[in-house]
């Protein structure tokens, strides 16, 4: 004899906001340690912060059990005199990006932050800082093919800091969407329901559809408006209803 045991999904909403307010309360902790050691200073320099971020980035890193691939601060232009564009970001030894056959290790990004270069980045304009910047709120990007610092279908999660009201920066995690869809597959499974999880723009992060790729938008009638300032639970017009997850940005799109 068999048993099988279905999640509400009101509980399963739940269950995914769950998962990832664990990785923004962490993140949280990381927002205040990078503010207080700003603020304790009249000239902030970047080997003074280095020192922190890489405590806390490579700690997480080495957790075997933490979802995040890469972790670290990125400094508001101007905000150090020493470095006036600035990465402290630190690389997972599960992520291979730019390895070029050497063995996978905890270790810092290499990125170009001379605007003088061909191959030099504007970080401010890019959504994992724009957002932040322009709401002051948390902020969760992709699923995305992140080429600054992955490679692979990856979700940027970044916090705002700021001293005396002013923004210095984001702290924040890559998280592969491999790892996190095997974190919430069992959950939406448990349903028993045609269940996808999505971003804020509709596209895929998890589903119970296999034909449903991660990354690819979601293409229901009035998903779009629906998901627009979403909170607690919509109806999507004859073809289910859309849970939203907290207020992480992601939803549970369910079918039937």
């Amino acid at each position: 004899m068999s048993t099988s045991t279905t999640l509400d999904t009101d509980a399963a909403a739940a269950r995914i906001a769950e998962t990832v307010d664990g990785l923004f309360a962490l993140i949280g902790t990381w927002r205040d340690e990078v503010a207080a050691h700003v603020a304790d200073r009249v000239t902030p320099l970047a080997e003074g912060l280095d020192a922190v971020v890489e405590r806390f980035a490579t700690g997480v890193l080495a957790d075997p059990d933490s979802l995040m691939t890469g972790a670290g601060f990125v400094a508001a232009p101007g905000l150090l005199a020493d470095a006036p564009w600035h990465l402290a970001w630190w690389l997972g030894d599960a992520n291979t990006f730019g390895l070029e056959g050497r063995e996978p290790a905890i270790r810092r990004l290499e990125a170009v932050v001379d605007p003088e270069a061909e191959s030099f980045r504007d970080y401010t304009t890019l959504e994992w800082w724009r957002v932040p910047s322009a709401t002051g709120r948390r902020h969760l990007t992709g699923p995305y093919v992140d080429y600054l610092c992955t490679d692979a279908y990856t979700v940027t999660i970044t916090v705002p800091v700021h001293v005396d009201g002013e923004m210095i920066g984001v702290v924040g995690a890559d998280v592969y969407v491999s790892e996190l869809e095997s974190a919430l597959l069992p959950v939406i499974d448990a349903t028993g329901l045609v269940c996808t999880v999505v971003n804020a723009r509709g596209r895929v992060v998890a589903s119970t559809d296999a034909q449903r790729a991660v990354g690819t938008v979601l293409r229901l009638e009035g998903l779009r408006d629906v998901l627009d300032g979403i909170g607690g639970t919509r109806e999507l017009g004859g073809v289910g209803r859309v849970h939203a997850c907290g207020d992480t940005t992601l939803a549970l799109v369910v079918e039937g």
